[in-house]
């Protein structure tokens, strides 16, 4: 503790969501003595700011996790695969972001307005977050489930580029450049993908040119065809919600969007379900935001969204030939709630532990 407050270690602190990290930090409310900011040796001594404060970032070492409360992991799977067990072990708390524990039994999955209770429950002293594309529609099916207790789920998810990291940013804006002001792209088979080729090389980030194209896959594929992405999906909805056996279905698409995903969601409940219930429910839900005017041509969409912290909503509608089912459209910021806050979130839920106990 520093004082009364819980020392914070910010893990992968010069990284794409932990840029977003410092911003959440600096704007939440303060519940954290010391922040410490830490990543790899190559960014050691690089100073960020945080809270109006300029931190040294320094490099992560046994000694530099050495009285830290609790301890945010924004980095790849193996990284925090071997430092957050040594985190706990040197006394901290360790929220993390990858998706190193997010299936582990004895790692709690939490999103804390759905089951914010169970980062409590952490036998190993780790609590995960989820997938980004899972956290898109966390927020909104959790009010819905409360009310109506979901049975089935097929969702489409639309995936920014942001979602592959700083270098799937990086590529996408290469190709946007590459193919700027040729009008004639996109009538001819091959005509896009040969000139981002020809210009940029194969790439095989997206396995395709994403500029004027979309993906039909994110993440690496699996058994069965299916994709890393779309089982994320599937498993990790069921522990959050609680609900082992919910039936899942997903296919995710990468989109030439920077930053923000979408997903079409076609929920199906134990209930019969009413459109303007339902909305009224995703209404009252506090981070939850409904744009759903169909008259005036209203709904969300990752342009007007970029920047967000809260899950916004539209398209609902009853759907026509499925019972107890609703459709609907959802956004959210993949690096905001989908990543960084989300993760920022759980770590407030520990540090107020932390303090009633002290």
């Amino acid at each position: 503790m520093s004082g009364n407050l819980p020392t914070l270690a910010v893990v992968g602190a010069t990284g794409a969501v932990g840029t977003v990290m410092l911003d959440i930090l600096s704007t939440r409310e303060n519940v954290w003595g010391e922040i410490r900011l830490l990543a790899s040796a190559r960014s050691a001594g690089k100073t960020l700011r945080c809270r109006g404060e300029d931190i040294v970032v320094q490099e992560l070492t046994g000694d530099s996790l050495a009285g830290v409360d609790v301890a945010m992991f924004d980095v790849p799977d193996a990284v925090s695969a071997r430092w957050a067990p040594i985190a706990v072990a040197k006394g901290a708390v360790a929220v993390d972001n990858s998706g190193a524990f997010r299936m582990h039994p004895d790692v709690p999955l939490v999103v804390p307005e759905v089951n914010g209770a169970e980062a409590r429950n952490r036998p190993r002293g780790i609590v995960a977050s989820p997938n980004c594309t899972t956290l898109t529609m966390m927020d909104a099916l959790g009010a819905l489930h409360r009310r109506w207790t979901l049975r089935e789920l097929v969702v489409a998810s639309y995936q920014a580029a942001s979602g592959a990291g700083q270098p799937g940013v990086d590529r996408l804006y290469d190709e946007l450049e590459v193919v700027a002001g040729n009008r004639s792209l996109g009538t001819a088979a091959g005509d896009v993908r040969a000139t981002v080729t020809n210009k940029l090389g194969e790439g095989t980030l997206f396995g395709a040119p994403l500029a004027l194209n979309v993906i039909p896959m994110a993440g690496s594929f699996r058994q069965g065809g299916w994709t890393s992405e779309e089982l994320k999906v599937r498993n990790e909805s069921r522990r959050i919600l609680n609900i082992p056996d919910l039936k899942v279905s997903a296919t995710c698409v990468r989109v030439p969007v920077i930053t923000t995903h979408s997903l079409a969601v076609h929920a199906v409940f134990a209930e019969d379900i009413d459109v303007d219930e339902a909305r009224e429910a995703l209404v009252q839900a506090p981070t939850v935001v409904v744009i759903d005017d169909p008259d005036r041509g209203e709904f969300p969409t990752p342009a007007d969204v970029v920047g967000s912290d809260p899950t916004f909503v539209g398209r609902l509608r009853q759907a026509l030939d499925f019972p107890q089912t609703l459709d609907l459209f959802v956004c959210g910021d993949n690096l905001r709630k989908g990543a960084a806050l989300n993760t920022a979130q759980i770590a407030e839920l520990v540090a107020a532990e932390l303090t009633s106990d002290a």
